[in-house]
């Protein structure tokens, strides 16, 4: 599921680009190389971001399925995006459920990437 480019790497010990205070190695990585499953919404969101900001496109791709694009198309436009963008910051705005124990839960966030020589807020 998850690829091994951050394990052993300098970047393990870099604070996760999540925000979440935590180091990359105890955080992050161990969900991009399925060691863990995210436990809560938020916990999914955040290795998401932390995913495109370190072209973890195999995790992206588990943590998403979409069926009615094809497998390679997916993969070719997630390490494109990767690529083209440079993940600059992540605000939790709200967390509604989504807590170990529910089905559903919905974070609202914005992420701050540059792309194409511009400053852009996405927000969810």
């Amino acid at each position: 599921m998850a690829s091994a480019a951050g394990f052993g790497s300098s970047k393990s010990r870099e604070p996760c680009p999540c925000l979440s205070g935590m180091n990359y190695e105890i955080c992050c990585e161990p969900l991009h190389r399925g060691e863990q499953c995210a436990s809560t919404a938020e916990q999914l969101m955040r290795s998401r971001y932390s995913a495109f900001a370190f072209a973890e496109v195999d995790y992206l791709m588990a943590t998403h399925p979409d069926a009615t694009t094809p497998l390679a198309q997916r993969r070719r436009v997630l390490r494109k995006n990767c690529r083209e963008a440079r993940w600059l910051g992540l605000k939790i705005k709200a967390v509604e459920a989504g807590g170990v124990d529910d089905l559903e839960g919905t974070v609202t966030f914005e992420a701050t990437f540059g792309a194409g020589g511009q400053r852009n807020v996405m927000t969810e």
